[in-house]
């Protein structure tokens, strides 16, 4: 492999391996029927949930849908007590009050002690973990050899890929086993194969790599990258979620 491969390649077969959700215990999946023009990032956003969580929660092996399609959402319930307000109780599971009217189809300020309310998941919330400075050390040092002369925004970026691989339950759950991940021969980081990953990383990529592992992800769940010199039609049909200078992230 060279600087112009595929920087972040899982082969097809490899989206089979590994399926496991891991949802809070008290969460449960509404349903939603794929209509025209819907897709799984679209759908993503309207329940305030991620393509990968979608994958793994639905058992599916790749990113096409049907119309009529049913698909399990992950949500949690939450039962309304006295003096509780919408506002509050998107407050309080750090979600938007109109992400919370939209799940539950509410536009009035109307509630009611026990009434059962669907709380969109959050990526944020799915899953929390603490990392060491050995993750943030090989975080950034993998950003400083995907991204050193790219824009800040691709290095935080290439940091949140690693981040919503970890969450999704399709690739290893811990930074060095995404970013050393072998699936049949083939490294999914470009930098591990030529050791540019053993190069230490500069204070802008430390940075950004601090900001992936606080979860900010500003790719909308993407888990793949790659440059715009790449010709391989299998990571050009994936969709794409938002490009940052020269890399282009997608699903």
């Amino acid at each position: 492999m060279n600087k112009k491969s595929i920087r972040a390649f899982l082969i097809t077969t490899g989206l089979a391996i590994g399926l496991s959700a891991s949802m809070p215990a008290n969460a449960h999946a509404a349903e939603y029927t794929a209509v025209s023009g819907d897709s799984l990032y679209k759908i993503s956003k309207l329940f305030t949930t991620s393509v990968a969580n979608l994958i793994v929660v639905n058992n599916l092996t790749n990113y096409n849908l049907n119309i009529g399609q049913v698909l399990n959402i992950p949500r949690v319930k939450y039962t309304v007590n006295a003096g509780d307000t919408l506002y509050k109780i998107s407050q309080k599971h750090n979600i938007k009050l109109s992400d919370l009217r939209k799940a539950n189809n509410i536009y009035t300020n109307y509630i009611y002690a026990g009434q059962v309310l669907d709380i969109p998941v959050s990526q944020s919330a799915q899953q929390e973990q603490a990392y060491t400075p050995e993750d943030l050390d090989l975080l950034s040092r993998l950003i400083m050899a995907e991204a050193q002369g790219e824009p800040y925004e691709a290095k935080v970026a290439v940091g949140a890929v690693v981040m919503n691989r970890i969450k999704s339950g399709l690739f290893p759950t811990s930074i060095k086993d995404v970013i050393y991940q072998n699936i049949n021969g083939y490294y999914q980081f470009t930098p591990v194969v030529n050791e540019w990953i053993n190069k230490p990383s500069n204070e802008e990529c430390i940075r950004a790599a601090k900001e992936a592992l606080s979860g900010v992800d500003n790719t909308n769940g993407a888990l793949f990258y790659y440059d715009t010199t790449t010709t391989n039609p299998w990571i050009l049909s994936k969709e794409v979620s938002v490009k940052f200078g020269s890399m282009i992230y997608a699903y």
